[in-house]
């Protein structure tokens, strides 16, 4: 009486057929990335230690460890991303929740777009004559971080404006009713609802900037920086300083007779840096939003 007609048996198997599809599709994409970290983690297995991290380079850096470049990369992350941060969220708070549809807010969302799609060599050569040559701040790990800030600019603008637009109108228009200002709503209300979206944002710039060359090739990182061994505050900001994308394009194309292991390690150490950082993020944002009532 219930038995499954001709139709019924059509629609299971183009059901089952879709979802093994979008499997292998699925799978298409993280196989690769699987295969690509295992061969790095095997081909940097013989150099990948404790000591790799805290040595430095040694013997014209065909040898030792990479604890300069590690270092330099904190310093060119974080700086970059105490100018970056501020500036975007604010950014975002006046387009979202201010700014009026007029041409002049349309050219700034026009160039907020059109930012994110310069190629970063053009922001390195914008962050060589901004910075470096019309700012007189040389070639130090300052220009490098505002140059990499400007560059990561649009993404934390994006995903910050996208979070507050997530956060319910009622929301607001709850605040507004008891006498509360556009300020005090968006401080209490609208941005501890969208710090999740934020995070995001953060996230991916983090990741970026720690993976870029050409900006800081082109206006802080130097080939080689004499820096002791587990030295933490191995730089000032007015000082070139060394960094890991820098250094792994360095000792892979222009240093003859490196132990082949190590730009493997190198490799290594760049990733599970970005991994690290991103895991803490990705942590941080799923409490806050597990906090979120609505």
């Amino acid at each position: 009486m219930f038995a499954e007609t001709p139709f019924v048996r059509s629609k299971r198997r183009s059901e089952a057929f879709a979802k093994w599809l979008f499997f292998a599709m699925s799978a298409a994409m993280v196989l690769p990335l699987l295969l690509i970290v295992g061969y790095l983690f095997v081909k940097a297995a013989p150099s990948l230690n404790i000591n790799f991290l805290l040595d430095v380079p040694r013997r014209g850096m065909t040898q030792g460890g990479i604890w300069p470049a590690f270092v330099g990369t904190v310093y060119l992350v974080f700086i970059s991303l105490a100018i970056s941060a501020p500036v975007g969220i604010l950014a975002a708070v006046y387009l979202n929740e201010y700014a009026r549809d007029n041409w002049l807010n349309r050219m700034i969302n026009l160039a907020v777009i059109n930012l994110a799609g310069v190629p970063s060599i053009v922001h390195a050569l914008f962050g060589l004559g901004a910075f470096v040559y019309a700012a007189r701040l040389g070639y130090s790990i300052l220009s490098a971080s505002l140059t990499l800030a400007i560059m990561t600019l649009p993404v934390i603008i994006a995903s910050t404006r996208e979070a507050l637009a997530s956060v319910p109108m009622s929301f607001r228009e709850a605040c507004w009713n008891v006498g509360a200002t556009r300020w005090q709503t968006i401080r209490a209300v609208v941005l501890p609802n969208s710090i999740s979206g934020i995070l995001t944002g953060v996230i991916l710039q983090v990741s970026r900037a720690a993976g870029e060359t050409a900006p800081i090739m082109f206006t802080g990182a130097v080939f080689f920086k004499a820096v002791q061994k587990g030295e933490v505050f191995a730089y000032h900001l007015n000082e070139q300083c060394m960094a890991l994308s820098m250094h792994l394009y360095t000792i892979s194309t222009q240093v003859p007779g490196v132990k082949e292991s190590i730009p493997f390690a190198t490799a290594v150490v760049l990733l599970a840096s970005v991994l690290l950082v991103n895991a803490a993020a990705i942590t941080l944002r799923a409490l806050m939003r597990s906090r979120k009532k609505w």
